[in-house]
């Protein structure tokens, strides 16, 4: 096995289980220890795990939130996927949700000619939304400056008198063990009343947000319908006892 195929084995196996251990990655990987030692010290120079005695851990990236020019130039065609089999699930007569984010912001247009009433609390995403001529209700309360998104107390006193057929929402990361999480806690809230509150809840999350873990839980993965672009087999297979997953068309 060469030794990208190795590192690479190596994270898959640390995005599944936390921590891993060097013995075992000898097993696995058909190498010896010392092959492991080497590996496991180039990701960590590499910041992509800690090593701790007798193996390594993943390292949980809680981090800060780009802001909606960083978020939509980035894996755009996969976005675009991802929106395309959303809407699939979008029907005549349905109210929903529509979080703010890139990804749902990629939705728009396949929700052209739908009979549709859309609630948000993304100020780009009423404004486009209103160009394309589709009812829209947007929430009031504080503007989050780095993403437009409506958060605080007023949105969330509003948002608690509605229901919905169906609620499309962004996040930061989906894990096995940590479930859905965003790094903001305020606007984690508005997204967990906006789950709480639809018929079905369906997550919008492009694979390089599989299996990571931001700042604050937004709920549990048993509460949602994840829907991305793709998820490894050996991943695959651990979301599908936990939730509904759902891979886009290539």
């Amino acid at each position: 096995m060469l030794t990208e195929e190795r590192h690479q084995a190596i994270l898959r196996l640390l995005d599944q289980q936390s921590v891993v251990k060097s013995h075992e990655l000898s097993t696995l990987l058909n190498a010896s220890e010392s092959t492991i030692r080497r590996d496991l010290q180039e990701l960590e120079n590499a910041g992509l795990l800690e090593r701790v005695h007798g193996g390594a851990k993943r390292i949980l990236n809680l981090g800060f939130e780009q802001d909606m020019i960083e978020k939509s130039t980035k894996n755009t065609q996969e976005k675009q996927r991802i929106a395309a089999l959303a809407a699939t699930f979008v029907h005549d007569g349905d109210v929903i949700y529509l979080d703010a984010g890139s990804t749902t912001l990629e939705m728009l247009p396949f929700l052209v000619g739908k009979d549709i009433t859309v609630v948000t609390n993304s100020v780009h995403h009423a404004a486009k939304l209103g160009d394309l001529n589709i009812k829209t209700i947007i929430l009031g309360g504080s503007l989050k400056l780095s993403t437009k998104a409506i958060i605080g107390a007023v949105g969330m006193e509003q948002l608690s008198h509605f229901r919905f057929n169906k609620a499309f929402m962004g996040m930061n990361g989906a894990h096995l063990e940590f479930g859905l999480t965003t790094p903001d806690p305020e606007e984690a809230a508005l997204k967990r009343l906006a789950i709480e509150q639809a018929d079905e809840a369906y997550i919008l999350i492009d694979q390089t947000k599989l299996n990571k873990v931001t700042f604050t839980k937004v709920t549990d993965l048993d509460k949602v319908i994840l829907l991305t672009n793709h998820c490894s087999p050996e991943l695959l297979e651990q979301f599908q006892k936990k939730t509904t997953i759902k891979e886009a068309a290539q």
